[in-house]
């Protein structure tokens, strides 16, 4: 059931015990809303009761998403140069390669910088995915300097013309504050050649509140543009992207849901609010 079946099927079964109250407030914490949003979605629901519940809940619900362009960057006459960033764990190598692949069967050039320099395995799996895509990828020296990479590959994106550079980044260094440092020195370092369009966040979407911490944390430090939402193929509860929105802001700009190169598509906000309300 979607996971506002429950509360609207109870109200359309005639009065509501204070124990059915609590049980669909519980489904709605489950569901990753938040105890706030949830909450908040309880009293508006006992409020207007009736027909009238499920419109007031719906225009709430869409009033707590974000208003700012989900559309991927593009510009004219230079590459567009996205940064994909967020923690180890999330998917975000896997994300850039879907991302790079969406653009490319969209008819764009695309180049791939494998700038987590620090962990073997994701320069080896964006070359392995460049490989697999027919997509050029500009790598350094393990341990090397991030920057030095983006640095290059801005450089020959420039130079060769091409539509978009997609920069994967370092998930995890010493500190917090080591991690936002390299992200803010490879930015300025693109920047001397070319501006950067995007700073997209990967979240992995089951893990809930902590997904929402996680935009957070990356929103104070880095100019964070849009998310992109892994593992949205049933493993997710459902609530977390209208929450993350709800609480930050940031729009959702793509949802991957699944391991193929090709489950990666453009967030649409109505249909996923649809789907929170049909079964």
């Amino acid at each position: 059931m979607a996971i506002f079946g429950k509360l609207f099927a109870n109200l359309r079964g005639g009065k509501v015990s204070s124990a059915d109250w609590e049980d669909v407030l519980q489904s709605l914490i489950e569901s990753d809303l938040g105890a706030a949003n949830s909450q908040s979605i309880i009293e508006i629901a006992k409020r207007e009761r009736g027909e009238s519940s499920e419109i007031a809940v719906k225009a709430a619900l869409h009033s707590w998403l974000s208003e700012k362009p989900r559309a991927i960057a593009k510009s004219e006459g230079r590459t567009t140069t996205v940064l994909v960033v967020g923690v180890n764990g999330t998917g975000k190598t896997t994300s850039c390669a879907k991302l790079a692949g969406l653009l490319k069967r969209n008819g764009e050039s695309v180049l791939l910088a494998a700038a987590d320099t620090f962990r073997a395995a994701a320069v080896e799996q964006l070359q392995t995915w460049g490989t697999r895509l027919e997509l050029p990828v500009i790598s350094g020296a393990a341990n090397g300097d991030p920057a030095s990479v983006a640095f290059d590959a801005i450089t020959k994106a420039s130079g060769a013309s091409t539509s978009y550079l997609l920069v994967d980044t370092a998930g995890r260094l010493h500190t917090k504050s080591d991690l936002m440092d390299e992200l803010g020195k490879i930015r300025r370092v693109i920047e001397k050649v070319s501006p950067v369009d995007e700073v997209l966040l990967v979240v992995d979407a089951t893990t809930g509140q902590n997904g929402i911490a996680q935009a957070k944390l990356f929103t104070s430090s880095v100019n964070v543009t849009g998310l992109i939402l892994t593992k949205m193929d049933g493993s997710a509860k459902g609530g977390i992207a209208l929450a993350i929105e709800c609480e930050t802001g940031i729009p959702v700009k793509f949802v991957g849901t699944g391991e193929a190169l090709e489950d990666l598509s453009a967030f649409d906000a109505d249909t996923y609010l649809s789907g929170l309300f049909d079964s």
